[in-house]
């Protein structure tokens, strides 16, 4: 299991992706959006999403868990 993480705190602008998808190492899979920039959240690693830990208008702070992936 591979959990991303948010790197900062922010607005979940868009949800790219959907439970069960297969994505690739730099396929984006939320984009966040903090101080009106949006910042795209990328897979670090090829998997499949196992789980979406949140939704659209959420706010996250540093090191909350966006996206679990697994293999």
């Amino acid at each position: 299991m591979n959990e991303i993480v948010a790197d900062c705190a922010a607005a979940v602008w868009k949800i790219v992706v959907t439970t069960g998808d297969q994505v690739s190492e730099g396929d984006v899979l939320l984009v966040l959006e903090s101080m009106k920039m949006e910042i795209p959240v990328e897979a670090e690693d090829d998997g499949v999403v196992a789980k979406i830990h949140v939704a659209e208008g959420a706010v996250v702070s540093d090191g909350d868990v966006l996206v679990t992936l697994e293999d």
